[in-house]
């Protein structure tokens, strides 16, 4: 069969090869992405993490403690667990949206745009909020927004770069969401207070859209072309049958369970270093952690992801990294001191980069169909959100009534544990 290769990505981008036998948009990718494209992509998710980790790590610990500091740690888990429950629909759904979203800008780009959009407004929200239920509506606009962004950037990958290359588009993209990590710390230590600060992440956000923007050049796809979506998909279109598609179900399980011993361990790190580890400047404290954090994920995740291209091989990868995951939450239970938190910053940095690059090149050769990559990547993703909803519902009594922050971080380690462990009945990824 003969097969053609018309470039959709232009000076910055990869090609997609098609064999004639269906839509360009849906061709599974040939030739390598460039650098333009990798690094515009990386960007982009850099902005949505250091907005959201800014905000979640930061900016909405100091609001809950200003409108009710005697229950700050409930106000958390309430504004958190919303906007989390926001997020566990608003990915999918976009995802969805982007799959049949018909425009010449291609699929993806106009989510990126709308969802910083309304990103933006939920930031100007916060900054305004004289309340918590306000505060809980500006939050939850920031999760969709954010939410729509990547759904649009991670579905871009499996239409983008071949497998072949996925492992270090996984690596970047892990620099992308910790460096991000780290960048919302930055802006949470120059901009102290919430107006300044929520002004500054919506800034950020939208300058570091821009070159994906510039950059993405999606294949658009024609009407004609456009996946049908009756009553009854509709409804039921985001349930991904385990027993169908019994790879893609343990890699979401996997997925959930790391995801929520992160969420457990990093919900209360502020209160930790506050309330257990006594620091004398908390939130700077934070920033230090999470600079060694970042330092860690960026060695492990350059050198993970394209370590599994070459061999060919993800579980190992993955498993490995679970258990130092796991590792990590011991040291910071059975260590509550500046030094055993900044080690366990590191073996989670070192564990983490190497999960989150191999991890999401695992992902993406387990989608089911090609017609659905946002949608699916959108359900994966909720493996990432759910654990921002029943984090704060399991560490709140935890570090209230149920042993403090030692019973918190055990959890954590135990969650981690469990993920390397189902990692293994995956069966068409090594």
């Amino acid at each position: 069969m003969s097969s053609s290769t018309p470039s959709v990505g232009g000076a910055s981008g990869g090609h997609a090869v098609v064999d004639g036998t269906g839509p360009a948009a849906l061709a599974e990718p040939v030739e390598g992405v460039r650098p333009r494209w990798v690094v515009s992509v990386t960007l982009a998710t850099l902005g949505v993490n250091a907005v959201l980790f800014a905000c979640i790590k930061i900016y909405l610990a100091l609001q809950a403690e200003r409108f009710d500091a005697a229950e700050k740690e409930a106000v958390l888990a309430l504004v958190t667990g919303v906007g989390a429950a926001v997020s566990l629909v608003a990915n999918p759904v976009f995802g969805a949206l982007s799959d049949r979203t018909v425009s010449r800008f291609g699929r993806r780009v106009p989510w990126v745009v709308i969802g910083a959009a309304v990103a933006v407004a939920g930031l100007l929200v916060l900054a305004i909020s004289p309340g918590i239920g306000v505060m809980v509506v500006g939050w939850s606009l920031v999760q969709a927004g954010c939410n729509a962004m990547t759904a649009a950037l991670t579905a871009a990958v499996p239409d983008r770069v071949p497998r072949r290359q996925r492992g270090r588009v996984g690596g970047w993209i892990a620099l992308g969401t910790t460096t991000g990590i780290l960048l919302g710390m930055i802006i949470a230590n120059v901009a102290r207070e919430l107006l300044p600060g929520y002004l500054l992440c919506a800034a950020v956000l939208v300058a570091l859209a821009v070159p994906y923007l510039r950059a993405s050049r999606d294949v658009p796809l024609r009407r004609d072309e456009r996946p049908s979506l009756g009553a009854r998909e509709a409804l039921t279109g985001f349930w991904i049958s385990p027993r169908r598609y019994p790879d893609f179900g343990w890699a979401w399980i996997t997925r959930f369970l790391v995801f929520l011993g992160n969420s457990m361990f990093t919900l209360y790190l502020l209160y930790f270093l506050q309330d257990a580890v006594h620091h004398p400047d908390p939130t700077f404290g934070v920033l230090v952690l999470t600079g060694c954090y970042a330092a860690a994920v960026l060695v492990t995740a350059v050198i993970a992801g394209p370590a599994s291209d070459r061999m060919g091989r993800r579980k190992p990868f993955v498993i490995g990294a679970s258990l130092v995951i796991a590792a990590a939450s011991l040291i910071a239970a059975f260590s509550p001191t500046f030094p055993g938190a900044l080690v366990a910053a590191i073996v989670l940095g070192i564990g983490f980069g190497a999960y989150l690059a191999v991890d999401f090149a695992l992902l993406t050769e387990v989608l089911p169909a090609a017609a659905n990559r946002g949608k699916d990547m959108g359900v994966i993703n909720i493996a990432a959100s759910l654990p921002q909803v029943l984090a704060p519902v399991i560490a709140w009594p935890l570090v209230t009534s149920g042993g403090g922050f030692v019973a918190l971080f055990c959890c954590a380690a135990l969650a981690g544990l469990l993920g390397g462990v189902f990692v293994a009945p995956i069966r068409s990824v090594r």
